[in-house]
């Protein structure tokens, strides 16, 4: 078990995410060490407390909402060391839910995105079979679904970086078979976008449309071309400059026919690759129930 891994793995955290920031590009709006204004209300009304600026958030605070809504809601203490500092962190950056499917398309269980029995498990024996290739695998993950967001282009350094030193460190934990005294991130302060919320609400739209929309096009254009074909066939066989014509517009007719199929195969492809890596895949088989319990 990893229940010593919280203060060191909260400490790693913060030092992606830095101070106060409020990016108008950035999903989350404004942000006190992580804390975005909206959690920061909800926490501070569950308590009975009037709302303020995120900007006030409290160090005691900040550690129960790290602990409470992203530590134990990926159920970190019972994943292997070095495993709960990189789906916390996953956590913290794109929310629980999606870093716990990072963590299940690794083991290669269905994704639900809730942690539970099995695949803390699975989690526990791959960990002890080849721990460095399951970081691999959730980092691998979370980085494909990072480069398909539409604010790619904005904090997509950051965001490679922030992902870079997450896999370094859970190596050395998980080769340590504990939290190692020193985090083996960067020496220097948060990148600029490394803390900017994640969130798969900002992936960009999907091909499905366009490839539609190209396939009528093309199949328009064909038919067109076919009729025009159609028009000068009777008149080809005597004239060897309209054979020819006749004859470019049938191989015209042809090449738009396979490009508007190639587009249409290109589109569902497309969008497969990007249901996959946004984890919007159907789910099969259903998790069993022991692994929803809390």
């Amino acid at each position: 078990m990893a229940k010593d891994s919280f203060s060191t793995a909260l400490a790693a955290v913060l030092v992606h995410e830095g101070g106060y920031s409020n990016h108008p590009d950035d999903p989350g709006g404004p942000t006190m060490k992580g804390i975005i204004q909206r959690v920061y209300d909800g926490y501070r009304r569950s308590k009975g407390l009037p709302t303020r600026s995120v900007r006030a958030l409290e160090d005691a605070e900040l550690k129960d909402i790290y602990r409470r809504q992203y530590w134990d809601a990926v159920r970190a203490d019972e994943l292997p060391p070095g495993i709960d500092y990189v789906v916390f962190d996953g956590a913290v950056n794109s929310g629980p839910a999606q870093s716990a499917k990072w963590l299940q398309r690794a083991l290669g269980l269905p994704a639900d995105g809730a942690v539970g029995v099995v695949t803390l498990d699975a989690a526990r024996a791959a960990a002890a079979a080849d721990p460095e290739r399951l970081v691999d695998d959730i980092c691998d993950r979370r980085l494909a679904m990072l480069k398909a967001l539409s604010t790619w282009p904005v904090f997509g350094r950051g965001w490679g970086r922030r992902v870079a030193d997450v896999r370094r460190a859970g190596k050395a934990w998980l080769r340590e078979g504990r939290p190692v005294a020193r985090v083996p991130v960067a020496d220097v302060a948060a990148a600029a976008g490394e803390g900017a919320k994640a969130s798969v609400s900002s992936a960009r739209p999907a091909p499905q449309a366009t490839g539609g929309a190209g396939a009528v096009a093309g199949g328009l254009a064909t038919s067109a071309v076919a009729e025009a074909a159609r028009q000068i066939a009777p008149l080809a066989a005597g004239s060897p400059s309209l054979a020819t014509v006749f004859t470019g517009l049938t191989l015209l007719g042809l090449a738009l026919t396979l490009g508007g199929l190639g587009l249409v195969w290109w589109s569902a492809r497309a969008g497969a690759r990007r249901a996959n890596v946004l984890d919007l895949l159907p789910e099969a088989p259903a998790v069993p129930k022991a692994d929803r319990m809390a």
